[in-house]
């Protein structure tokens, strides 16, 4: 058995230990777990690739702001469920200065992060309509949200983006549509994990759509304005960050604080309901509540049920941040390109050694660098390589948790450090001599 820096046997044992039969389905958490373990026993650094949470200091603007309500005793009171004003009057800024789209303040409602408003979204859209019992995702995408759904008891379907980009897109999403079922659809832009950019042109298919079978679009934007090829940077200049909203009035933007700002432990973030959308009555809202829209069941049943409202003093935060960026004071952007500039070098060193990039490009285009790439090599599945790369120090997880039908890992670039760019050009180099593809 050929020689790897970590000792085969050991990696062996902590998967076993966790009981886990197929590497594939490891979840985040549990490649998490076994690394960290592996990393102790045999004293060996690993590269850690598998977490998406950010590797940089938090936004020194909502920190302050924070520290500030926080000293003038916002703690004590509870917050209103509809948003702090000022909060709502920002992200409604927030919207129109980067995405170039009007929207009420009425409607940006902040949520305990993205996790929370997109459950929140998933219940409510399930509940619009009882024949439209089904979430369909554009995938890959974010496995804990298909984990929301399991929990909740609701369906959903999926397709892998990765053959109906461009004008192949229009008859796949139909081919759901059509069926009357599918109350919501769901994807991110820049996507996680493939980081796929989703452009107008797909864009308009989709709020064209949308407004065809009455359907409404979740659009996570988590990694907002981060398709580092385009300086989407600049409040109120062209470009803007893409958008369904330009296409449709059926949608929620769901805005998050935690990679754009680097406030990921805050838990804040908003969503962003159409002013059409809600002020829209269906008819499920009768039958459970005596009545309502979608805004304010999003808000007055649903959120209130989840959390009575989002923390207090990070509404304030969230607040200040998006006022700076609003005002051109504070270019967020800068702060996070360093995510796209760890991809390119990391991208580079796999491929000298026969790794390929599976999301490799946005139709004609070479697609960004950014928060996360994916990477597969000759001969192996997505399963077989998580773990294969595990014996050389390297954590990953594999495409197949994200719903994607391809061959290979994600990889994020949060966790990266300077020296370990050396490290994974020493152990690329033995992994490739260990495992020949020609």
């Amino acid at each position: 058995m050929k020689d790897t820096p970590i000792s085969r046997q050991l990696i062996d044992k902590a998967i076993e230990d966790f009981h886990i039969t197929d590497f594939s389905k490891a979840t985040i958490r549990e490649v998490k777990a076994i690394a960290a373990n592996a990393e102790a026993a045999s004293g060996v650094e690993f590269i850690k690739m598998e977490m998406g949470v950010p590797g940089l200091p938090p936004s020194s603007i909502g920190v302050e702001a924070e520290i500030n309500a926080l000293k003038k005793g916002i703690a004590g009171l509870y917050p209103d469920i509809n948003g702090l004003p000022e909060l709502k009057e920002a992200a409604s800024g927030f919207v129109k200065a980067f995405i170039n789209v009007e929207l009420s303040a009425e409607g940006c409602v902040p949520v305990t992060g993205s996790m929370q408003g997109t459950y929140a979204s998933f219940l409510t859209c399930s509940q619009c309509d009882e024949k439209k019992d089904t979430i369909l995702f554009i995938d890959p995408g974010f496995p804990v949200q298909k984990q929301q759904l399991v929990v909740m008891g609701q369906k959903y379907e999926t397709f892998d983006v990765y053959e109906y980009r461009g004008s192949k897109l229009k008859e796949k999403l139909e081919s759901y549509l059509e069926k009357g079922n599918i109350s919501a659809i769901i994807y991110s832009n820049p996507n996680n994990p493939s980081w796929i950019c989703l452009n107008d042109s797909e864009l308009k298919t989709i709020g064209e759509l949308a407004t065809k079978y009455d359907t409404i679009i979740l659009e996570d934007l988590a990694y907002f304005a981060m398709d580092f090829r385009h300086d989407l940077s600049k409040p109120g200049q062209a470009p803007f960050q893409p958008s369904v909203a330009h296409y449709t009035d059926n949608y929620v933007l769901l805005i998050s604080a935690s990679k754009a700002f680097s406030y990921a432990g805050q838990r804040i973030g908003v969503a962003c309901i159409s002013n059409k959308l809600y002020h829209k009555h269906y008819p499920g809202f009768d039958k459970r509540y005596g009545g309502g829209t979608f805004g304010t069941v999003f808000i007055h049943r649903v959120l209130y049920a989840l959390s009575s409202g989002t923390s207090h003093s990070a509404q304030y935060a969230m607040a200040a941040m998006l006022k700076a960026a609003n005002k051109g004071e504070y270019n967020f952007l800068n702060d996070v390109k360093i995510y796209g500039e760890r991809a390119a070098r990391l991208k580079e060193i796999f491929i000298r050694y026969g790794f390929h990039l599976v999301y490799d490009k946005d139709l004609d285009n070479p697609v960004a660098d950014g928060f996360y790439f994916t990477i597969g090599y000759p001969g192996m599945t997505s399963g077989e390589l998580a773990k294969e790369l595990m014996y050389y120090g390297v954590s990953a997880i594999s495409l197949v948790t994200t719903g994607s039908q391809q061959q290979g890992l994600r990889a994020c670039t949060s966790f990266i450090k300077e020296h370990q760019y050396d490290q994974l050009e020493e152990r690329m180099s033995i992994f490739a001599k260990n495992n020949p593809y020609t």
